[in-house]
This record gives structure tokens, sequence and C-alpha cells, in this order.
């Protein structure tokens, strides 16, 4: 079943298609169905950029979360994201914290991580009691973000071997996301099979798959039941913001909360 918010939400935004509980609601905006103009704006009108740091006008940003608003239960828990490993609570963190996932536990805290390329991921319990977003670019995963919010969250649930559903938002895909050799080397340091997720592509050039290193890390901590992937934000770029294939560009959310 489709986890969705209990609105309508615009038809150009992304439902999770992924069977979380019926409690589980689950939201990804894309580019489209905001104020913002120019580089942050879309093809069909406005612009839904979500990010205050990326250039865009306080008033549109803030236009733009009041539209988001309106399909939510509560104000998004917005991070302050720094490409690290640092997990908050979702009900109790105070805005623009340092943090790159949260976690919820109660009904209607909202966890949010914005994006454009890096790999968003949301998290839930399969019983539907508590919930979790993750920001993963390749630094957080190197470090252990999705290991992290998967710890906090069972800690949260006060099971430490709670199952959970994990679903893949859009990311640069693995055809577009050209890194360099110090980047696999970085993942190799957590995650042993890391090699199979990079292709070579021109010399001193690699090609990652967020996704694969993404499953990689959730295998680890015993998360199998993994879905979504493959939507890649560079090749479609007129349906989200990549910061690889413009700068400067938006942001997009992927939002996740549970109810009663």
């Amino acid at each position: 079943m489709s986890a969705a918010a209990d609105n309508a939400a615009p038809a150009q935004w992304i439902l999770p298609d992924w069977p979380a509980p019926a409690n589980v609601r689950a939201l990804i905006t894309t580019r489209t169905g905001g104020v913002s103009p120019g580089p942050w704006g879309s093809a069909d009108g406005g612009g839904m950029n979500l990010g205050d740091s990326c250039g865009d006008t306080p008033q549109n940003v803030a236009a733009n979360r009041r539209r988001l608003r309106e399909f939510l239960p509560a104000e998004p828990c917005w991070l302050k994201q720094v490409h690290g490993t640092a997990v908050v609570n979702a009900q109790w963190a105070a805005a623009g914290v340092a943090a790159d996932a949260a976690f919820a536990i109660v009904p209607a805290a909202v966890c949010c991580v914005l994006v454009a390329d890096c790999l968003p991921v949301l998290l839930t319990s399969a019983d539907g009691r508590g919930v979790a977003a993750a920001h993963a670019g390749w630094r957080g995963l190197a470090g252990g973000v999705l290991q992290n919010a998967v710890t906090a969250l069972r800690t949260g649930l006060a099971d430490d071997s709670a199952p959970l559903l994990a679903y893949l938002g859009p990311a640069i895909g693995p055809s577009r996301f050209e890194v360099g050799p110090e980047v696999l080397d970085a993942m190799q340091q957590s995650l042993p099979g890391a090699a199979s997720a990079f292709t070579d592509h021109a010399p001193g050039k690699l090609r990652a798959d967020l996704f694969a290193l993404a499953r990689q890390a959730l295998a680890q901590v015993g998360v199998t039941q993994v879905y979504g992937g493959g939507l890649c934000t560079m090749s479609d770029p007129e349906r989200f913001y990549s910061f690889r294939h413009a700068s400067p560009t938006g942001r997009q959310a992927a939002l996740i909360w549970r109810n009663e």
C-alpha cells in the first residue's frame, strides 16, 4: 500500500509506494508547486524550493514552507544539514539544529530532510510506532548516518531488534554520480562490499551507486526490506532540483510522520 498524506498532495509530488503501516504517512516534494522564480523555479510555474540557504529569498522559502504545511499535521523538524551523522528526536529538536537525520515516536512529529542529489531515506517500524528520515550523501553514508538513524529509532522504540522498512527517495543515479577514488576509500572503511557499487568511468574517476551503498549500510543493521530507489535527480532536472546539474538550485523535501 502507499503511505500518503491525509490531504491530497499535488499530483507532481511523490507518495512513496511501499508496504508501510496504515498509520504512517510519507511525502516527497519536487521542484513544482511553489512560488520561487529563476533557478529555483519550474517549467510549469513557481518552484517549490524549501531550502533556506541556497540563494532564494526568505519570503519565497517561507511561502513554499507554508504551502507544504497544508499537507502536514505539524511544522516539520527543519534541520541544519552538515553532511554528518547526528540524529535528533523530532519531537524535541530545536529548529535549525545541526543534524542529518531525525526520528519520531510520538504521533504528528514530522521528520524532514532536504536534498538536491543526496539520497533521502525514510524509515518506519513494521508496527508503525516510530519513523525516521535521513539525509545520506556520500559523506554521511561513509560515516554511518543510516546505521545511526536505525539505532536511534530502535532506541526510541526500546527494542534494539525492531523490524524496520526503508524507502529510498530520488537522488543522483549511478550513471551520473562521478566521484574520485577517495570516495571509494572512505566507503570501504565502513562498508566492506562498497567496491561493488562503483564502476570505472575515466582516468581517476569512478561512478558511484548511492542506492546500492545505502542498501549495504541498512543491511549492516538488519534492515533488508528496502523499497524505492532508481529516480535520478540529475537526469530529470525539470522534475527535481539537482546541485550537480545547475547551481544555484533549490531543495526538495522528504518527510515522514505517524498518526495515532
